[in-house]
């Protein structure tokens, strides 16, 4: 798969194309994918995803805090996994969102001549989302493509949206959130060094340094799958401030313990899949009782973990 970062010097003379932000590439979005890909490799064309890097709300309501549920880089290698065959990340400013619809289409079309767009059937795109899918319809006549429009997909009445994603995961809701997923919540940082109280204790931790802008869940407790050093091992991973070494801290941490590993991983760049939250954060009485409680909860992750398929 290639990966550009913007339409510049393509000249595709002929292809199938998807556009959206797509974040967390949720089964929704994979039906999507897996339609153009299936189609375009059976009539002998490429696959191509049109993303935007930064997201367009990150950009047009800055004021809005929007955590993200994947990277640009992550969702790339998604949808390699999906069989695409080039993602374009467009950079997303504000004079793109001041293009029309067909404006920015006209400027698709001299980079990919494209011949079939699929969207979703809640796309829009262009200044003021003026390019609703009547709209895409409308200029595919003149501009030379077929329009390819999908149903949501959902479940129990439950759309799949990036969004309502979102909102599982801050609520610590991991296990639904991979169910619209159709993998678990991923969250991929660098190992940093902490206060290293785990270690003092017995029970050593990876302090994950989040980058900024990505969705966390709620804090708590998680049984986790984390891969690093080309292995993926068991963990239980815990969100929060520490309560019981730092109570007046509100700085949260991401600090997984590893089970059955000793490696040393400062610098490393660490993936932690959250498979379900154990029980929320909790101030203990003190260092004894701690301990206890994450015997608990390591005893709990391996039950956990042994009960799902990875």
């Amino acid at each position: 798969m290639h990966f550009h970062r913007s339409l510049e010097a393509l000249a595709i003379p002929d292809a199938w194309l998807t556009i959206g932000s797509f974040d967390g590439v949720h089964l929704g979005h994979q039906a999507i994918i897996r339609s153009m890909v299936e189609g375009a490799h059976a009539a002998g064309v490429l696959a191509i995803v049109l993303t935007f890097d930064p997201h367009p709300v990150q950009v047009l309501r800055p004021e809005i805090p929007l955590e993200l549920l994947t990277s640009i880089e992550e969702r790339a290698v998604i949808f390699e996994g999906l069989g695409v065959d080039l993602v374009i990340a467009h950079p997303f400013n504000h004079e793109t969102a001041k293009l029309s619809a067909e404006a920015f289409l006209e400027q698709i079309k001299r980079s990919i001549g494209f011949t079939r767009l699929f969207v979703g059937y809640d796309f829009a795109m262009g200044r003021n989302r003026e390019g609703d899918t009547a709209r895409l319809a409308q200029l595919g006549v003149r501009l030379g493509y077929q329009l390819q429009i999908f149903d949501p997909v959902s479940e129990g009445g439950a759309v799949f949206s990036s969004s309502r994603i979102r909102r599982l995961v801050a609520e610590g809701d991991v296990r639904s959130a991979a169910e619209m997923l159709g993998r678990p919540f991923t969250l991929t940082g660098t190992v940093v060094a902490g206060a290293q109280r785990g270690r003092s204790i017995g029970i050593p931790t990876a302090n994950i340094a989040v980058p900024r802008g990505r969705a966390v869940p709620r804090t708590g407790v998680y049984a986790c799958r984390v891969t690093v050093l080309g292995q993926t091992y068991a963990a239980a991973t815990n969100i929060g401030v520490r309560p019981t070494f730092e109570p007046d801290t509100v700085d949260e941490t991401v600090e997984a313990h590893i089970l059955d590993f000793e490696k040393d991983i400062y610098n490393e760049i660490i993936q932690v899949s959250f498979v379900e939250r154990l029980r929320g954060e909790q101030k203990f009485s003190g260092v004894d009782a701690l301990i206890a409680q994450i015997h608990t909860d390591i005893g709990r992750t391996r039950e956990v973990l042994n009960e799902t398929v990875s």
